[in-house]
C-alpha cells in the first residue's frame, strides 16, 4: 500500500478514530490503527473491543504500491505524534510485505513496524437492526446536555450511560447518578416504533466529538448501536441493564418558583462554594421574595462566605442546601440568561430548567438537596 496525502489531512482522520484506541492493552494490536485499502478509499479503523470507529477517505493510491498488503495495523501513538510534530506538507505512506511502514517527506524519513491487518478485530455487523434518521447537531446537543450527570459507580452499571427512550411523538435522553437527574426531551428525534437503549458515557463523548451538523443514521441491534455520519461510523456495545424508574423521582408539585440571572447565580455559587466543606461542598440558599442569600462555611478551616443576589420569588421564604459542584454543572448547561428553579420543601428535590426552552427541546434538571442542620 502506498499513497501521498497532506500531513494535516491524514492527522485529522487519525484523530477521528483514535478515541477508540485503548491506552494500554494486553493485545498490542489494539494499540494500533488499521489502515485498509478498499478500491479508491482508505479506511482507518480503531477499536477497544467495546467501541469501534472507522473513517473513510477518498484518495489516490500509487500504482507502485504493493498489492499484497492492503491491510496493515500501525502503532497509533507513534504515527499520530510523528504527524503532529510535522508541518503541513505532503507525506508519502508506504508499507512492505513484512509489515514495515515508512513515512517520507521532503525533509526526512520515519520508519516503524506494524502488524498484519488480517489479525485486527473487525467491526461488529448489526443484523436486523432498527434504523433512525436524525440530525447530527441534535444528537450532539442531546449528549452534551445529559452526559455530565452520568454515574461513575460501577456497582450501578445501568446508570453509567445515557438512557434513550425513542417514541412516536418525541424522544427522551436521561442521565442520573442518584444525586441529580437530567432529562432532555427532543421533539424532532422520534420513531413510529418505540424502542430504548443505554449508551455508555465514553461512546457518547466520542460521538459528540465526531458528530457533524449533517445527516446521521442510528442503527440499533441486539447488544449494539451504530452511529453513521457521512464518512465516519461508530459502533458500540449498549449497556444491557434495566434503567431505574426515573419518572418516580421527579416531583409533580414544586409550586414555589424562583426566577434568577443564570450568570449571577453561577458566579456566586462558584465563589461561595470555595468556602464550603471539601467533603460535602454544601452551600445554603436562603430564598426571600426579592433576593437569595447564598452562604457556606467550613468549620474545620474556620472559613465562611455569603453573597446576595436579586431574584423574583413570590412564595414563603425558605432555606435549602445543595452540593455546589452539582449546581455549577447544571447552570453551565443552561443556555438562557435566566434560569427557573422550582421547589416544594427543603428536603425534596429542586427542579432547574431554562427560562425559555430551545427549539423543539424540553430540558429538565433535578438536583437532590443536602440536608441542613436546621431550617427556618
Amino acid at each position: 500500500m502506498r499513497f501521498t496525502l497532506s500531513s494535516s489531512e491524514l492527522l485529522r482522520a487519525l484523530n477521528m478514530v483514535a478515541g477508540a484506541v485503548p491506552g494500554k492493552s494486553t493485545m498490542p494490536i489494539l494499540e494500533c490503527i488499521l489502515l485498509e485499502k478498499d478500491g479508491g478509499r482508505l479506511i482507518l479503523s480503531a477499536t477497544d473491543l467495546e467501541i469501534s470507529i472507522s473513517q473513510n477517505l477518498e484518495i489516490q493510491f500509487d500504482a507502485e504500491g504493493s498489492e499484497a498488503i492492503e491491510r496493515i495495523a500501525v502503532p497509533a501513538k507513534r504515527l499520530i505524534e510523528t504527524l503532529r510534530a510535522l508541518p503541513d506538507l505532503p507525506v508519502t505512506f508506504s508499507s512492505s510485505e513484512d509489515y514495515h511502514v515508512e513515512l517520507k517527506t521532503d525533509q526526512g524519513q520515519y520508519k516503524m513496524v506494524g502488524y498484519d491487518g488480517a489479525d485486527y478485530p473487525s467491526q461488529p455487523q448489526l443484523a436486523e437492526s432498527t434504523a433512525l434518521q436524525t440530525d447530527g447537531g441534535i444528537l450532539r446537543r442531546t449528549f452534551q446536555k445529559t452526559s455530565f450527570a452520568v454515574s461513575k459507580d460501577a456497582l450501578r452499571p445501568a446508570m453509567m450511560g445515557v438512557f434513550f427512550k425513542i417514541g412516536a411523538e418525541y424522544s427522551e435522553a436521561v442521565a442520573t447518578d442518584g444525586h441529580r437527574l437530567v432529562r432532555n426531551r427532543q421533539y424532532e428525534l422520534k420513531n413510529n416504533t418505540p424502542f430504548s437503549f443505554i449508551v455508555p458515557e465514553k461512546a457518547l463523548n466520542l460521538v459528540g466529538k465526531i458528530a457533524t451538523d449533517g445527516s446521521c443514521t442510528i442503527y440499533v441491534s441486539e447488544g449494539f448501536i451504530a452511529f453513521n455520519f457521512e464518512d465516519v461510523r461508530l459502533v458500540t456495545r449498549v449497556i444491557e441493564e434495566r434503567y431505574p424508574n426515573y419518572e418516580a423521582v421527579i416531583p409533580k408539585d414544586n409550586s414555589k418558583q424562583l426566577l434568577i440571572s443564570r450568570a449571577a447565580l453561577l458566579a456566586a455559587v462558584k465563589r461561595v462554594g470555595l468556602y464550603s466543606s471539601s467533603l460535602t461542598h454544601q452551600i445554603r440558599l436562603t430564598i426571600t421574595p426579592n433576593e437569595v442569600l447564598i452562604s457556606a462555611e467550613d468549620i474545620e478551616r474556620a472559613s465562611e462566605a455569603k453573597e446576595r443576589i436579586l431574584c423574583e420569588y413570590n412564595d414563603e421564604p425558605m432555606e435549602i442546601g445543595f452540593n455546589s459542584v452539582y449546581l455549577i454543572e447544571m447552570l453551565n448547561n443552561v443556555d438562557t440568561a435566566e434560569v427557573i428553579m422550582n421547589f416544594s420543601s427543603p428536603n425534596r428535590a429542586g427542579i432547574v430548567h431554562p427560562s425559555e426552552q430551545h427549539e423543539n427541546e424540553e430540558l429538565m434538571m433535578l438536583i437532590m438537596p443536602v440536608m441542613l442542620t436546621s431550617y427556618t
